[in-house]
């Protein structure tokens, strides 16, 4: 039997606004709809279909998807 791959919680969101790039630890108990970019001010939400800003703009998608489970 495998073992389960750990979980990430380190992702590099990127801002489609203004292209700026922060490394940030993700929430294990819930979802993040939004996020307000460092660089610009703008606030993120989530792409249609997407369940965080996470799986939506960064390198590393959720916990909840990392561990194959629906996000929320």
């Amino acid at each position: 039997m495998a073992t389960p791959a750990a979980v990430e919680l380190q992702s590099t969101i990127t801002c489609p606004n203004c292209g700026h790039v922060e490394t940030e630890t993700m929430p294990t108990d819930a979802c993040q709809w939004f996020y307000d970019c460092k660089g610009c001010g703008v606030l993120l939400k989530p792409k249609e279909g997407e369940c965080c800003v996470f799986c939506s703009y960064a390198t590393v998608p959720c916990p909840p998807i990392q561990e194959g489970k629906s996000c929320c």
